[in-house]
């Protein structure tokens, strides 16, 4: 579908550079071994290229130390591992209105089994957070804080090193997600003091689907409990799960396959810049959101254009159900993006959208282009007015 007018990149990134593509298939035609599994030629190559992409990750977010990335099956389960891992009965989690599920549904079943006790902080109309009730939340008691470097709803980019600073005046952990936006802005975890970030490898970070990742910081590791057991190909005769870094949290064969396309990913994105690649998807954006502006009957949710935001753009139209909206958009000329409340209905809640069935998010990625965008505000613009 070349015609297509992809702008669902906070689902999933298409399209994927070349050298995703190529690396991929290459491992599958060529090495196809599992890593850590055996000395052979392949297998040895297979355990290369899934250090190489450690590696890479590591440096994209900040860490020194590759074994402090632990690879996962997507970012869902990368937040899964954190707040399972950590929490104990009876904690006290402070986390946000602006969460996806992937971490108000985990946190919910930690309630209900443990009985963990959370609080949520509001944001404005634009989806910032409120520092300040942050801050008068977290006391003594708190064990854990969880924070959505952007929201997947507004775009709104929270102020990452404030809520950092926050946290580090208490005896809680910090666990961040960013599945919004890892690949997208610079992000240096150890700068920050980050003791747990989470993120999607398929979204910013251009791999394929099926990644993961989990940074841990050092010493965290022995508060934070595998969830799963299993072979690691190091101390096969213990019958428990290895203290050693990352084998601690790969029980089981790695998806080899994905990796070598997230380290192929890894290795563009720092070819690239980061910070290129933002400052072209902040252009993208601005574009985005004036067309939208401008368009009779459609609101548009969320921080400005020039204020702190990322890609993500949500809005809605007069007489339209979000729903009915995009798939019009879609029927009409292949404009593909989502609609409904994104797995984010407190975030709806927060901006008064929950009740009318969400909006449609219309979200950047790296390979957009400012012709895409300009065709994307005319189907919108005539199917609206229509």
């Amino acid at each position: 579908m070349s015609n297509r007018l992809y702008f669902d990149n906070a689902a999933t990134s298409w399209p994927k550079p070349d050298c995703v593509y190529a690396t991929i298939d290459r491992y599958q035609r060529e090495v196809g071994a599992a890593a850590g599994r055996g000395g052979y030629t392949a297998a040895v190559e297979a355990q290369r290229i899934v250090s190489a992409a450690r590696r890479g990750c590591a440096k994209l977010l900040g860490a020194r130390d590759p074994d402090r990335i632990v690879f996962t099956a997507n970012g869902t389960d990368a937040l899964n591992l954190a707040m399972h891992g950590i929490l104990r009965k009876r904690d006290h989690v402070v986390t946000t209105v602006a969460e996806h599920n992937s971490v108000l549904r985990p946190l919910a079943s930690a309630e209900e089994q443990l009985g963990v006790s959370v609080e949520f902080v509001n944001c404005d109309e634009q989806g910032y957070l409120d520092l300040k009730q942050l801050e008068s939340t977290i006391d003594d008691s708190t064990d854990l804080v969880v924070v959505t470097h952007a929201s997947n709803v507004t775009g709104a980019l929270q102020p990452l090193k404030a809520i950092a600073a926050i946290v580090k005046n208490s005896r809680a952990l910090l666990l961040v997600d960013a599945a919004q936006t890892a690949g997208h802005v610079s992000i240096d975890v150890e700068a920050l003091g980050i003791d747990l970030l989470a993120t999607s490898g398929h979204k910013g970070l251009l791999g394929p689907l099926g990644t993961g990742i989990l940074y841990v910081r050092e010493g965290i590791e022995t508060r934070l409990n595998p969830t799963r057991q299993g072979g690691t190909g190091v101390d096969s005769q213990s019958k428990q799960q290895p203290d050693q870094m990352p084998e601690r949290y790969e029980a089981g064969n790695l998806n080899v396959p994905a990796i070598a396309g997230l380290g192929a990913a890894t290795e563009f994105l720092i070819s690239e810049g980061t910070e290129r690649i933002a400052a072209h998807e902040q252009e993208l954006t601005k574009q985005l959101l004036t067309g939208l502006e401008a368009i009779p009957g459609v609101r548009v949710y969320g921080p400005p254009a020039g204020m702190s935001r990322v890609g993500v753009v949500s809005f809605t139209a007069e007489a339209y159900d979000p729903q009915e909206l995009a798939a019009a958009v879609d029927a009409a000329a292949s404009l593909q993006c989502r609609a409904g409340l994104h797995c984010a209905p407190r975030m709806h809640q927060a901006i008064g959208t929950h009740e009318t069935g969400g909006t449609v998010r219309l979200s950047i990625g790296w390979a957009t282009t400012p012709q895409q965008v300009e065709a994307a505000l005319a189907v919108i613009a005539a199917v609206v007015g229509t």
